[in-house]
């Protein structure tokens, strides 16, 4: 006796939809908290702060490359969806 079929379930549009946005709004937020640690040393006119900040220069590259991997990905999923 063969076994029966697992159901398939496609996920809903609207879950689907709202993770695109949520991963857009996190690779938005990315790029702009990296940009800001990346940027701020320069703008900064205590020393000591400055060098504190330009230290985790590191930490807003990591930033700055995740949020454009995630607004790609966005843009990779969006491109998907309209080609359907």
């Amino acid at each position: 006796m063969p076994l029966p079929q697992a159901p398939t379930q496609q996920p809903s549009k609207k879950l689907n939809t709202q993770a695109n946005n949520e991963l857009a709004i996190k690779g938005i937020l990315c790029i702009l908290i990296g940009l800001g640690v990346v940027v701020s040393p320069y703008f900064i006119t205590s020393p000591g702060m400055q060098g504190i900040v330009a230290k985790s220069a590191a930490v807003g590259w990591f930033a700055l490359v995740l949020g454009l991997a995630f607004v790609g990905l966005y843009a990779r999923r969006r491109m998907a969806g309209k080609s359907l």
